[in-house]
């Protein structure tokens, strides 16, 4: 489980309401970084009190110190690792996207069937001059951020919803991006009252139908259909330390070996990292993310985020409608043909 760790650091990477003197939330496997961050805090507390050349210096190696630590533990994250990572609350979310990347972003609600899902968030605005339709999900950053977008899992008004866009940017010639990160979808008794299924069937269609590029990128988690129903794209990439998973590693457990708490074995065996699904052709691509994950800075993860779209939609400009249909069609046939 993450824990708290308070610091004075001049992060980067500061998320909505937090200030300088903030809190900073740890890994169960960053302890050791940990406890280098909060002397190095403590060092430069003490430093500019005294000012003194043996404190500087001091302060200078234990500085390294905590810079290789993080490296060392970050180039050899295990899958359980990333996954952890993947969930972490300081994470960038399709808000901080939004606010970081798209100008004149009009949000567009409701699923004129039943109702407005916060899970899922949508609206078109412009990429660098680019008219967009821009769809994803959002945790929230905070308690009731996170109740009140339901933690990223969308009800079926929230497929509905982006099945709506999804037409709307057919109609007008707007290419869409999807922006994924969610557990999966909600699996509540109302949820499957009113279709879940059937919706993200419905919303896994419309991807495959659309005669505009779709580019996809898995921000944190990708987890099941919940995922897939916005991510059936013509090109798809994740962030470095994210994962994309049939199912969560929990889940896999309790269906495996009837123990959620070989959650561990699960997410080791079921190929879930960035780095497996590209071998496999899952994936187009891989976002590098900052030493020590995205929640370190949000802001340059962003902009790479943000310059790979816009680099992958420039290869369909000069495509006709269903040459980018037949595009994705072929991506996701070959998936399944063995060579």
């Amino acid at each position: 489980m993450p824990y708290l760790f308070f610091a004075n650091l001049p992060g980067k990477w500061l998320p909505q309401g937090q200030s300088l003197s903030r809190m900073r939330t740890y890994l169960d496997f960053e302890k050791p970084i940990a406890e280098l961050e909060s002397k190095v805090a403590e060092l430069k507390a003490l430093a500019l009190e005294q000012r003194s050349v043996s404190i500087e210096e001091e302060l200078a190696k234990l500085e390294g110190k905590a810079k290789a630590a993080l490296e060392e533990t970050y180039a050899e994250l295990t899958p359980w690792q990333k996954t952890q990572v993947a969930r972490h609350p300081e994470r960038p979310h399709f808000k901080h996207y939004v606010d970081g990347l798209v100008e004149d972003f009009t949000p567009l609600s409701g699923d004129r069937f039943f109702g407005e899902d916060q899970a899922i968030l949508g609206g078109i605005g412009r990429l660098s001059g680019r008219s967009v339709m821009l769809i994803g999900h959002e945790k929230g950053s905070d308690t009731e951020g996170r109740i009140k977008h339901n933690f990223g899992m969308a009800r079926p008004e929230g497929y509905r919803k982006a099945v709506r866009l999804m037409e709307m940017a057919d109609r007008f010639g707007l290419p869409v991006v999807s922006l994924v990160d969610t557990a999966g979808a909600y699996p509540g008794i109302g949820a499957e009252e009113r279709g879940q299924a059937e919706a993200i069937a419905r919303s896994t269609d419309c991807c495959l139908s659309l005669g505009v590029p779709i580019v996809a990128v898995i921000i944190g988690e990708g987890g099941s259909g919940g995922a897939v129903a916005i991510a059936t794209a013509n090109r798809v990439y994740m962030l470095e330390h994210a994962i994309y998973t049939v199912a969560s590693p929990e889940a896999a457990a309790s269906i495996l070996w009837k123990d959620s708490t070989r959650a561990v074995d699960a997410a080791t065996n079921m190929k879930i990292t960035a780095q497996d699904l590209i071998r496999l052709g899952i994936v187009d691509g891989i976002i590098p993310e900052p030493i020590g994950g995205a929640h370190r800075d949000g802001i340059e993860v962003i902009k790479a985020t943000g310059d790979t779209i816009l680099k992958t939609l420039a290869e369909f400009d000069h495509l006709t409608r269903q040459e980018i249909r037949t595009d994705r069609r072929e991506k996701f046939l070959a998936m399944g043909r063995s060579s």
